[in-house]
């Protein structure tokens, strides 16, 4: 059920709450930097397209997420 405007606004005027959801920052930054290692090997085992192809790939999607799309 939807929560009314109300206590929304009232929420956002107090000064000691706290956000209710985590930050998923730091489950991104793993998952970035382990499939930006898994593409730089990719490139580094000698398969230059399949290694850019996942970095701009992974990047697009990671970009779109962020903006929230």
């Amino acid at each position: 059920m939807a929560e009314d405007d109300f206590r929304r606004w009232e929420r956002e005027l107090e000064s000691d709450a706290q956000d209710e959801r985590p930050s998923g920052g730091r489950g991104l930054v793993i998952a970035a930097g382990l499939t930006a290692t898994a593409c730089a090997a990719v490139i580094a085992l000698g398969d230059v397209p399949l290694g850019t192809a996942g970095l701009v790939l992974s990047s697009v999607i990671l970009l779109l997420w962020r903006i929230g799309m």
